[in-house]
């Protein structure tokens, strides 16, 4: 089932790009020789999130110290006039470091996301913050296969989670589920010439 749904969701967030790309390419086509020497435009940008279910271990790394080690993953949603649509499957797997006392956190971790037609988007992210707040920082394509080969760009990241909730348990570690919400205001991207 959730491969199921990673695909349609990745194969939603790649009709999306490819109607990004192909507006983008228009637009190109239509300027005039006096908007050549204009300034460059912005990449196009765009607004996604998803709620995400995580499965790892979490275990005491410290006097008031717990690391998270494993996977988050569900489908990926881009904001569009008419409401969110379902854009891919996303999974991804990360450390997140935890501070007990005084709630900072950091997470490191890379992402896959997948179409429906199996072409797929990478990424990586790093993250600092505050329990309850949640944990910002950058989120940056570092590839892809089929159409989205040689993508780049990437933008602003959060994450917030429950996973400060958990409990190792005795020998210090425990299997545990978590759940939150990942989100980019602004991700940008530049497909590669094809």
């Amino acid at each position: 089932m959730e491969k199921f749904i990673a695909t349609v969701l990745a194969g939603l967030a790649a009709s999306w790009l490819m109607i990004q790309g192909a507006m983008a390419q228009e637009t190109t086509t239509q300027e005039t020789a006096t908007q050549e020497t204009a300034a460059p435009e912005e990449e196009p940008a765009l607004k996604a999130f998803s709620a995400w279910n995580a499965k790892g271990q979490i275990f005491q790394s410290g006097e008031n110290r717990l690391t998270f080690v494993g996977s988050f993953s569900g489908i990926v949603y881009v904001e569009q006039d008419q409401g969110p649509v379902a854009a891919g499957f996303m999974a991804c797997p990360m450390v997140l470091d935890i501070n007990t006392k005084d709630g900072k956190q950091r997470g490191d971790g890379r992402c896959t996301f997948t179409a429906k037609d199996g072409a797929q988007l990478f990424a990586d992210f790093s993250c600092r913050g505050v329990r309850m707040v949640g944990c910002h920082g950058d989120f940056t394509f570092t590839g892809g296969t089929d159409r989205f080969k040689g993508i780049a760009g990437g933008g602003p990241v959060t994450i917030r989670s429950s996973v400060d909730e958990l409990k190792p348990g005795t020998g210090g570690a425990i299997d545990g589920a978590s759940a939150g919400i990942i989100f980019w205001p602004k991700l940008t991207y530049k497909l590669a010439e094809q």
